[in-house]
């Protein structure tokens, strides 16, 4: 099924801002799932006039309502007018009965979605539906965590059809280590103070060294009592923890890190209180740090392995100019390209620790080493058609080797006294790169490749290490022509 945007292009009037309204919003998705205890769906009003679902999330740890995703379905007859009322009133439409959704029985809300203008502030018309579907059997919310939850979502859910929810300043749930509801929540009125907190919360601030109660404590107060003496640099961390404005920080004491997220709850235009997401990223932050230690390392490896190789190169290249024999500096020359050839991918890798690298920038680089060879008495043209794309970078090495190797051979040996033009050709074809080295040379002697170590090493490379097939052949106007075929398994 196509992505919200997709569909939304396809299939509704939407406009842009609208579009882009609905996809912040439902990058939230999961936190309104959570706190409202139940199922949560997005629907969007169709050109054929019908409502399209675009968008669908279930709650953490309770019973679904739906067994499978209700994405690209069209609403049902029989919730037609809940979605339509809460549209042209602008207000929650909630179902007097239970319906039923394969044989499962559910309480239905509809909430309208719409927007502020960003110049001018004013909100606009609802252009879209959120529905929440509670099974009729959930007793959650019966305890006093469950009613915090639902607290919370009426909040946000009335922040939405008021336009003030999703913030664009705010960090989304979507981004690495970012807590969900059910990881810690803290409660806030008007003037920061906590009127509730979870028992997740009250665990996560107690490593930190707060083994009191939270619960009518001013939270900014107990997070400056945490970090007094430490350094710290953020400077809207007390905004944040007084549900001043929607952002995220991280608070640390003790070997540990607590990650809290502001999410300001605006009533007619005025803060009338706070959400705060709590989770202990301790772990995270600890793998966090060693993921950027061993990146620096692996880093600084290929930069040596690129200077070691670098540093053959020369030695070959001045032995090469030493060398009395012509087939001694010719091989010894030949060896030297190919140590620099290797020294090129690693430079790359060095630079960006990616698995898939951009082969274009790769090659462009390969292409300047077999110029550098086309220059020495030879006025050969090199050109490049289409593009690699992106390739893992366990087979960068490989094919800028074996590509090195067949230009550089179409230069000095197909090319009359070096003249003429070389042309590198690629397309991606069902599942397939396919890459053509075309020169308008004298073309293969009976039309057979010469089985020499140049030959060799790239069936090898392509082959063996690529799974991929190589082939030699004339052209149909002159030159030779080499075919590399590399199945796309990545």
């Amino acid at each position: 099924m196509s992505n919200l945007a997709e569909m939304a292009e396809k299939y509704t009037n939407l406009n842009e801002e609208e579009i882009s309204w609905l996809q912040a919003l439902v990058r939230d998705w999961s936190l309104l799932a959570d706190l409202a205890l139940g199922d949560v769906v997005l629907w969007v009003p169709t050109k054929d006039c019908e409502y399209l679902a675009v968008a669908h999330n279930r709650p953490t740890g309770l019973i679904t309502v739906f067994y499978r995703s209700v994405i690209g379905d069209y609403l049902r007859a029989d919730w037609v007018d809940l979605l339509e009322r809460a549209l042209t009133t602008n207000c929650p439409a909630i179902g007097s009965a239970l319906t039923w959704y394969e044989e499962a029985p559910m309480h239905l809300s509809a909430y309208p979605i719409v927007r502020r203008n960003p110049d001018t502030g004013e909100k606009t018309a609802p252009f879209a539906v959120l529905t929440v579907h509670n099974a009729a059997n959930e007793s959650y919310s019966a305890n006093r965590m469950g009613a915090a939850f639902r607290e919370c979502a009426d909040d946000l859910l009335m922040m939405i059809q008021n336009g003030d929810f999703p913030s664009r300043s705010g960090h989304n749930g979507r981004l690495r280590g970012a807590p969900r509801a059910g990881d810690g929540l803290i409660r806030l009125d008007t003037a920061g103070n906590i009127t509730f907190a979870s028992p997740n919360t009250l665990t996560s601030f107690g490593k930190l060294g707060h083994r009191a109660e939270l619960e009518d404590e001013n939270f900014a107060d107990v997070v400056a009592s945490i970090t007094a003496g430490t350094y710290d640099t953020n400077e809207s961390m007390p905004l944040i923890c007084a549900g001043k404005i929607a952002s995220r920080a991280d608070v640390e004491a003790r070997g540990n890190t607590i990650t809290v997220r502001s999410i300001p709850v605006i009533n007619q235009g005025k803060r009338v209180g706070g959400i705060i997401l709590t989770r202990d990223i301790t772990d995270i932050k600890q793998q966090t740090q060693e993921l950027i230690t061993k990146n620096a390392t692996i880093r600084e490896i290929h930069h040596r392995v690129k200077n070691n190789l670098q540093t053959v190169a020369s030695l070959l290249r001045v032995q090469a100019r030493r060398a009395q024999s012509d087939e001694a500096k010719q091989v010894l020359e030949q060896a030297m390209r190919r140590v620099t050839a290797i020294a090129v991918v690693h430079d790359t890798l060095a630079s960006g620790l990616d698995q898939i690298v951009d082969f274009d920038a790769v090659f462009g680089r390969v292409l300047g080493l077999a110029a550098e060879v086309a220059s020495h008495g030879k006025s050969a043209q090199l050109h490049k058609k289409g593009k690699f794309g992106q390739i893992p970078s366990e087979h960068a090495t490989a094919l800028a080797l074996a590509l090195t190797e067949i230009v550089t051979n179409a230069v000095e040996h197909g090319l009359v006294g070096g003249e003429g033009n070389v042309t590198v050709a690629t397309e991606r074809v069902e599942g397939k790169l396919v890459v053509r080295v075309i020169d308008d040379g004298v073309g293969l002697p009976e039309g057979n490749v010469v089985e020499g170590l140049g030959t060799q090493i790239v069936r090898i490379l392509i082959e063996a290490e690529l799974g991929g097939s190589i082939n030699w052949s004339n052209g149909a106007n002159g030159g030779a022509v080499v075919e590399i075929q590399l199945p796309i398994r990545w």
